[in-house]
């Protein structure tokens, strides 16, 4: 497949023309199992652009809705269970002969003071966010490397750099991704396999839904990005389409989709107090 200049799809990502920029090429989503969540909206924008898609997560009846809707398929697959994600793989290869791309969309965002967090909350994370990479990328960018090459994603977090107050074993286990993807990156190279990771901030999504609805919370939080706004995630999706395409020629990095919030800081406890109590409308 020929280099794609980006603004082939960056300018009108609905152009007819731009169609078939994974036109029968497989595309494997694990996370996508939450109604419009990162996942799912990544895994129809390459629906979008001809690919077939093999979507998975924990929940079986919306990854067939969404595999039917999209003219995909759907497994069920747990990350944290290693057994699990080979078996995704070995179903992929079997069916298809080989992944295209990979991508991890997993993630829990975890709300804990630092001396309060458990160990079962750091069992959990870690299994979530650390081994279940290790084991996604063990799947499939070993696969990919003795099938001729292959692009695999994994979403991590602004919060790496930003660092967001009583998130720490969220971030800290995503730092940890975020190093599997330079190593697995740095080793497989040469076997023509990218390894990449996008660092979304405060995205609109269901996991950030109650937060969302909280008066002046997402004002708060615009007001630390230089565009001006909190990102969505189409946001995400379109970077994806960018790093598994051949126009892309990087591995071993984190993308940071977030407007710019790294170039600041997220808010304090302190400001976020503030600005709630702010709104909270008086009592008649």
């Amino acid at each position: 497949m020929a280099a794609i200049p980006f603004a082939s799809y960056a300018e009108d990502s609905t152009s007819e023309n731009d169609m078939n920029l994974f036109k029968d090429k497989v595309i494997v989503i694990l996370g996508a199992a939450g109604k419009d969540n990162m996942g799912q909206v990544i895994a129809r924008r390459f629906a979008a652009e001809g690919a077939k898609v093999v979507v998975a997560g924990r929940h079986q009846r919306p990854l067939a809705e969404l595999a039917a809707e999209i003219g995909g398929d759907s497994q069920v697959c747990d990350i944290t269970r290693k057994a699990e994600v080979e078996a995704l793989s070995d179903s992929v290869w079997q069916r298809y002969g080989r992944a295209h791309v990979a991508i991890n969309c997993t993630g829990w965002g975890l709300l804990a003071k630092l001396l309060d967090t458990t160990e079962k909350q750091l069992d959990q994370l870690s299994a979530l966010h650390f081994k279940g990479t290790f084991f996604f990328m063990q799947a499939f960018v070993g696969r990919m490397s003795r099938s001729g090459g292959g692009s695999v994603i994994t979403v991590s977090s602004a919060s790496v750099r930003a660092v967001l107050y009583h998130h720490a074993a969220y971030i800290a286990t995503k730092a940890a991704s975020e190093a599997l993807v330079r190593c697995f990156a740095n080793e497989f190279g040469a076997k023509g396999v990218k390894v990449n990771a996008l660092a979304p901030g405060f995205t609109e999504t269901p996991m950030t839904a109650t937060e969302s609805k909280l008066p002046g919370l997402l004002d708060l939080f615009r007001k630390e990005y230089p565009l001006g706004r909190i990102g969505t995630t189409q946001d995400v999706a379109e970077a994806a389409l960018w790093f598994a395409s051949e126009a892309s020629f990087i591995t071993g990095e984190t993308l940071q989709i977030n407007g710019g919030l790294t170039l600041r800081r997220n808010p304090s406890p302190a400001e976020i107090n503030a600005a709630l109590k702010a709104n909270v409308p008086p009592r008649s």
